[in-house]
């Protein structure tokens, strides 16, 4: 039996747009000899599609769309994610569709709270009922079973029922979100699963971006020794044929590419065509334009040079370099006279106050962020992409209203020393950019060390905090300095209101602000 896995990025919310898509892959699958094509999970309404599934209209637009694909598999079976209404309960499910009709239906068993993956993006609880039955199905003499993503990472669950029932094929339909490592933790865990169930396995995974999720794809197909047969390109469509072995990539080319993937798709399929972005000199204003030039083509993107009386004229030039090396566009607009009259006009009122340095500091991002909008509110199709580092977004050394103002921000789960990393790899951000020591440059001479620990000692300590919810006495038994851990967790813990009002971005990591971490805003509980 010939297998294709179809590698697709569905768009969420466009159930006539993926069903052609599905259609399309039908075809060509059949054209190309194939007996069985499979697609990703929930691929008819896009994943996830959230609240969108409790609305009754939604649920049978794509029972429809399923019906009329289903009269298109003549010759060819075909798997196809979609969301099932039965007896008053919503199923994530599969059909398998074969002749002209729809010949069964398998509902997801193991609905993700916090997947065995280790994301904690998905409530399928809130919205779907767990199925019960495993039932298998025949494909040109070829016993298969079919699951849905989250039923594979359980060792005991129906693959396991699959596998007594005797299948030679398991298929394994998904909407796996990136994060780092993932792609080789999959990889294990399906080759233990194809040797434990002495099966041939296929893993078939979505593509792309939706909100702060990035789909990355890397189907494969495993035989019974647990050997990788077949594999897919990561972040990349493709309908997917057996023996293909798309390269598996380094670290940074990964990460890299799921960036351009999230803003790409975040932009797109928003229906935006230009983008803006605040070019400060800096790294992170750098990486997140050359990621949007990748993204987006570098016509799409116009870099906002806007100089205060603070900022210094290497900083104006590399800004200049790096735009001349993109290829972009730039205005070069001077902030000094709306940040002397606003001085001017609140002296009175502020002047002596504890805060009025930060106050005055902040009134130059301020009026950067109004610069940007401004410039993006004059074109329909326009889109601010704030530049931020997780760095930033943890300890809360961003401006609300600001450099916040925006909204997408790239880098919003990069951490600054990864900031650096994917810079170097990138290539082509001019070297002053990425050797001198980074600043706001809001007063004279100012660096980000003035106000945080070097990066070297703040990224491990943010990791182990946010990311592995380690305590103040266990991130100091890893070897750091008690007064600094306190400084960085209480900084922490007091930006959580900053947070919440910063646009989406793409998640990179084990545990993203926003899509992950959840924490109340009001919360007195502090560690000890």
């Amino acid at each position: 039996m010939k297998v294709a896995l179809a590698q697709r990025n569905p768009t969420v919310g466009d159930i006539d747009g993926n069903a052609k898509i599905v259609a399309a892959d039908i075809e060509r699958a059949r054209d190309g000899g194939t007996d069985l094509v499979a697609f990703t999970e929930l691929v008819l309404t896009g994943y996830p599609p959230e609240d969108l599934v409790l609305k009754p209209s939604f649920v049978r637009a794509n029972e429809d769309a399923l019906a009329k694909l289903a009269l298109q598999t003549e010759g060819i079976t075909a798997i196809i994610g979609f969301v099932h209404g039965e007896d008053g309960s919503l199923y994530n499910a599969a059909a398998i569709c074969t002749g002209g009709e729809i010949k069964g239906i398998y509902h997801k068993q193991f609905l993700p709270q916090v997947p065995a993956d280790g994301s904690g993006v998905f409530d399928e609880d809130r919205y779907f009922k767990r199925g019960t039955e495993t039932p298998t199905f025949e494909c040109k003499g070829t016993k298969f079973g079919v699951t849905i993503c989250e039923d594979i990472w359980h060792p005991e669950g129906p693959a396991q029922t699959l596998a007594d029932k005797g299948v030679d094929l398991i298929v394994n339909i998904n909407g796996s979100p990136y994060r780092t490592g993932i792609v080789d933790l999959r990889e294990r865990m399906l080759s233990e699963r194809a040797k434990k169930y002495r099966t041939t396995l296929a893993y078939v995974n979505t593509v792309g971006g939706q909100d702060e999720l990035v789909f990355d794809g890397a189907s494969m197909v495993f035989d019974p020794d647990g050997n990788v047969t077949t594999r897919g390109p990561a972040f990349e469509e493709a309908l997917l044929f057996g023996g293909e072995q798309a390269p598996k990539l380094a670290f940074e080319e990964e990460v890299y590419k799921a960036l351009v993937t999230g803003t790409r798709d975040y932009v797109r399929k928003n229906g935006f065509k230009q983008v803006f972005i605040a070019l400060s000199g800096g790294i992170d204003s750098a990486l997140t334009a050359a990621i949007a030039v990748d993204a987006l083509g570098s016509e799409s993107v116009t870099g906002v040079l806007m100089s205060s009386k603070h900022s210094s004229e290497h900083s104006r030039q590399d800004a200049l370099d790096l735009a001349r090396n993109l290829g972009i566009e730039t205005f070069d607009i001077s902030i000094a006279a709306p940040h002397d009259a606003i001085e001017a006009s609140l002296r009175d009122y502020i002047t002596d106050l504890p805060g009025t340095d930060l106050a005055e500091q902040n009134i130059q991002a301020r009026i950067r962020g109004i610069y940007n909008m401004a410039l993006a509110n004059a074109r329909p199709d326009a889109i601010v992409l704030t530049t931020g580092n997780k760095s930033e977004m943890a300890t809360g050394y961003a401006t609300l209203y600001g450099d916040m103002a925006g909204g997408f921000a790239v880098l919003k789960d990069v951490p600054k020393l990864l900031v650096y990393r994917l810079s170097r790899w990138r290539g082509n951000i001019p070297q002053n950019t990425i050797d001198k020591p980074p600043s706001a440059e809001l007063k004279p001479g100012q660096r980000d060390d003035d106000s945080l620990p070097s990066y070297d000692v703040l990224d491990p300590v943010l990791e182990a905090y946010v990311e592995q919810d380690r305590s103040i006495k266990e991130i100091v038994a890893m070897g750091f300095d008690e007064e600094i851990v306190r400084k960085i967790v209480r900084m922490v813990d007091t930006a959580e209101y900053k947070r919440r009002q910063a646009p989406p971005g793409p998640k990179i990591t084990s545990k993203a602000f926003g899509r992950d971490r959840r924490l109340p805003i009001t919360n007195r509980f502090r560690e000890t």
